[in-house]
Formats: structure tokens, C-alpha cells, sequence
């Protein structure tokens, strides 16, 4: 990934909006800050690996910078940092964000558990669903085995099972590419396909649509591919997320750009479609950046926060932030998420 690659971005993109190419997330939690975190959401897919769309759990808090380094060395520093691939861990100490408390892959794992076919749509490089497939494939017996009947049909095996098919979709070349290679081992098929396009799939085709941070969803498409009965589980990113850190740059913004992504506004465009919410939580999550390197970093790789953001351009904003930062330790913002599970009716509904 490029350090200015808007080209491969939605033209209309809301300043500030966030989407799946991007970290989800910065570190586990701001220090001090609650966690609200659920039980088995710091799991890690592997020992020193972060989980998806997180970076690095961060322990300590904040490492120490030194107090020498000049404006002009962070900002070298934050604009030299390669943004390629999904290695979060150069932000250990230097930023933080706390975790929705539903702990969204390890939700996800539990609902493949007896899906039949399902579908993750915008999958990025699909590490929240390889996540969550390793989670299951890995997951204790549904039952204790030793007081199990005997199997005669391998349907009836006590272990839970991964789905009988996954597919994915993606439309960003280079996450097509990487998705493809990350989920592959594990039977996905990663298909290519723009994200303002019509799903390339039959109707009723899956009983288990998923999707972490759809830059928009497209709530009839869902309802067309989706069975009768069939459920709808994500995570969005919600309205104003990290405003505080773009209207730093940007200015203020309109009511109606604080207003998009309203989870008020997505349960109506979504029962409009044809489905049944279950379940609609939202939280605002506090993040910090410690210096200014890390703010550099992150506007040159979630390249939607400033649309056109270099150091050059933005030196004055980021000067008057570095010293803020100086001053006061930290710059605080928050982000904002909300969890949509939605069922397709049925015939009897």
C-alpha cells in the first residue's frame, strides 16, 4: 500500500469515515481508560500475533519517547513508515484504542458454528475471518464427548464444524491478493468484486452473511443473497468516528457529516429492506496517540480521516499538535463502532 493511494477509494467518501482496508483498531486499551472488554476478546490468533483488526495488546501503556526529539524527526519518522500490509505493531506505545465489549471475531466464530454457507463481505485481507474460522476449528466439543452416543453419521459429530462453504468477497486488488493467499488454506474462496456492486451470487444463497467495517452497506443486495431465516452479523463503523482528530485538521464539520453511519438511520434502512433486527448495540471508544509519528502514520494509512493528507500540507495542524501532545501527554479522540445482527424473515413470519 502506498502512502497516498486514493485511488482505489470510494470518490464520495465522508471525511473521517473508516472502512475494512484500514486498522480497525489501534492497540488493545488507552491506559487508564475501561476496557469494556468481553471474556475471550484479547485471545490472539497465535502467541505474538495481534488479534484482527487490532494492534499489539499493550500491557504497559505508553513507552517512553525521548524528550530530545525534535518536530522535525517525528514527523520524518511517521512519514517514513511503510504502510503496506497489516502489521500493526509499530504503534506498541504510541497509540491505543479501546475494544468494542461485544469482541466482534470472537462473536463471528461462534455464529459459523452450524452455519451452512456463509459469506464475509468486504473481508479485507481477511484476517477476521481466518481469525474466527481458526477459533472454531480449535473450539472445545459442543458436547462431553464421553457421554455422547455413537456416531453413525458424521453430521452428528460432537466437535463444531466449520461451515460446508465460505466465500469472500473483496475489491481492492492488493487485498484480493492477500485474502486469497490467508484464506485459501482454509477452503475460502476469496472473490473479486467492486464494492458498489451487486453481489455475484444466487439469491438465498447463504444462511450467514458477516462483514467488519462495509464502507456502506448495501442492505438489499444482504437481504437477496441471504435465506429465508438466514442472519446478518457485523460490525460498523459508526457516526463521528475520531472527529476530534479530523476536525483538528479539517475544521468543523456539517451536522449532516456527524449524523452519517447513524445506527438509528441503519436500522431503518435495513428493516425498509426486508430485514428483522435482533440485536443493535453501539459504543464510543476512547483512543490516544502519543506522539505525533503516530498521528502522521495513521492519516497516511486510513487515508479517508483527511482526504489528501500530507506533512507537507498539514504542517501547521501538526505542528499545534505535537505541541498539545508536548503538553499535555496525549491527544485523546474516540472512535465509534456498533454491532448489527439482523434475520431475513420467512415465509411464516
Amino acid at each position: 500500500m502506498a502512502s497516498d493511494h486514493a485511488t482505489h477509494e470510494p470518490s464520495d467518501r465522508t471525511p473521517g469515515d473508516a472502512a475494512h482496508q484500514a486498522p480497525g483498531h489501534l492497540a488493545h486499551h488507552a491506559p487508564g481508560a475501561a476496557t469494556h472488554q468481553a471474556p475471550g476478546d484479547a485471545m490472539h490468533p497465535a502467541p505474538g500475533h495481534p488479534a484482527p483488526g487490532h494492534l499489539t495488546h499493550q500491557e504497559s501503556g505508553r513507552a517512553a519517547r525521548p524528550a530530545s526529539r525534535s518536530f522535525e524527526d517525528f514527523l520524518a519518522e511517521g512519514a517514513a513508515v511503510p504502510t503496506a500490509g497489516w502489521d500493526f505493531s509499530w504503534f506498541e506505545g504510541r497509540a491505543t484504542e479501546a475494544r468494542p465489549s461485544w469482541g466482534y471475531a470472537v462473536s463471528m466464530a461462534e455464529r459459523l458454528t452450524g452455519a451452512d454457507a456463509v459469506l464475509d463481505i468486504q473481508t479485507g485481507g481477511g484476517e477476521v475471518l481466518d481469525f474466527a474460522l481458526g477459533r472454531l476449528l480449535h473450539a472445545p466439543p459442543l458436547t462431553d464427548p464421553t457421554h455422547a452416543p455413537p456416531l453413525t453419521d458424521p453430521a452428528q459429530s460432537t466437535h463444531p464444524r466449520a461451515p460446508l462453504l465460505t466465500v469472500a468477497t473483496e475489491g481492492w486488488p492488493p487485498n484480493v491478493a492477500k485474502a486469497t493467499a490467508l484464506l485459501r488454506p482454509r477452503g475460502v474462496a476469496v472473490v473479486a468484486s467492486p464494492e458498489d456492486a451487486a453481489l455475484p451470487f444466487a439469491d438465498g444463497a447463504f444462511d450467514l452473511v458477516v462483514s467488519r467495517h462495509p464502507v456502506r452497506p448495501h442492505w438489499r443486495e444482504i437481504v437477496r443473497v441471504l435465506r429465508p431465516g438466514g442472519t446478518y452479523f457485523a460490525q460498523h463503523v459508526g457516526p463521528a468516528s475520531a472527529f476530534e482528530l479530523v476536525e483538528h485538521f479539517l475544521g468543523p464539520l456539517s451536522e449532516g457529516q456527524h449524523g452519517a453511519r447513524h445506527p438509528d438511520r441503519e436500522r431503518a434502512e435495513a428493516e425498509a429492506a426486508g430485514l428483522e433486527i435482533v440485536d443493535l448495540r453501539a459504543e464510543r471508544l476512547r483512543m490516544e496517540f502519543y506522539d505525533i509519528a503516530a498521528v502522521v502514520h495513521f492519516l497516511r494509512k486510513v487515508i479517508w480521516m483527511v482526504p489528501g493528507f500530507t506533512v507537507e500540507a498539514y504542517e501547521a495542524q501538526l505542528r499545534s499538535l505535537h505541541e498539545r501532545i508536548r503538553s499535555e501527554g496525549r491527544f485523546v479522540a474516540h472512535s465509534s463502532r456498533h454491532l448489527v445482527e439482523a434475520r431475513r424473515a420467512t415465509p411464516a413470519d
